[in-house]
């Protein structure tokens, strides 16, 4: 994968499959400032609270390069293609898309416990001038045991086993995609500030050995375990990274 420049953004983005893109990383004199909602709100109203925080902070639609989002469950591989159409085609009419392909990163997990009654916007990230220009931010969209570029069922990584050894198969399989699309956004694990961990599965077997161990120095930021499940039926483990300066908490 290269890394594809946006020309209003000030980031670059590495391309995934239509609904969203692999990873962004901030342009030299910008960074990615990181947007967590208090009270989260159902995503097409949300697509207006974005608008509205870029625009109080005087920077463009363009500037938007990565979105969280919560669902009430798992969707089925049909569901999920149907809710991205809906989706991207949002970002399509703001004007984000270079030359017809999605540049937006994005995770969008369904909690087990207390689920939202519809997807609703958790977090986002956007660029905006900065005087740090040492390092590159970025975010590592979320990404679950299937192969880059795929969605189709029998693709599954270790399919329907949620065994100790097959969950070990998974979270191995999700490390190398993260580390894969880290590296390609010209980063390493030194500049990563925060790990998040998406299932409902027990972690302990490996999370020593396949995550912690592989991912130092960043181990002394720990990780963030999300009791939920990814986003597509038969997915049972999803992770995402991000390295940033700056977070923000609205309401």
């Amino acid at each position: 994968m290269s890394l594809i420049d946006h020309p209003l953004g000030n980031y670059r983005f590495l391309p995934g499959i239509a609904p969203y893109s692999c990873g962004v990383v901030s342009a030299s004199g910008f960074e990615i400032v990181h947007v967590m909602l208090r009270n989260p709100v159902d995503y097409l109203s949300g697509f207006d609270r974005i608008q509205q925080y870029l625009r109080n902070g005087e920077r463009p639609v363009a500037a938007l390069c990565a979105i969280e989002l919560r669902s009430p469950c798992p969707f089925t591989f049909p569901g999920f293609a149907a809710f991205n159409a809906v989706y991207a085609k949002v970002l399509e009419n703001w004007g984000l898309f270079v030359e017809g392909v999605n540049p937006v990163a994005r995770t969008n997990v369904a909690p087990e416990v207390t689920p939202p009654p519809e997807p609703m916007l958790y977090g986002f990230s956007f660029t905006r001038p900065t005087a740090h220009s040492l390092s590159p931010t970025f975010v590592v969209a979320g990404a679950g045991e299937l192969p880059e570029g795929v969605l189709a069922a029998e693709s599954i990584i270790a399919g329907g086993d949620v065994s100790p050894a097959g969950l070990r198969t998974k979270a191995q399989y999700v490390m190398d995609l993260m580390e894969q699309r880290l590296r390609g956004l010209g980063a390493d694990w030194p500049l990563v500030t925060d790990v998040d961990i998406y299932t409902i599965h027990p972690l302990e077997s490996f999370l020593r050995e396949l995550i912690l161990n592989r991912m130092r120095p960043a181990d002394m930021h720990g990780v963030h375990w999300h009791y939920t499940r990814p986003p597509i039926e038969g997915i049972e483990f999803e992770m995402d990274l991000r390295g940033i300066r700056t977070e923000v908490r609205i309401d």
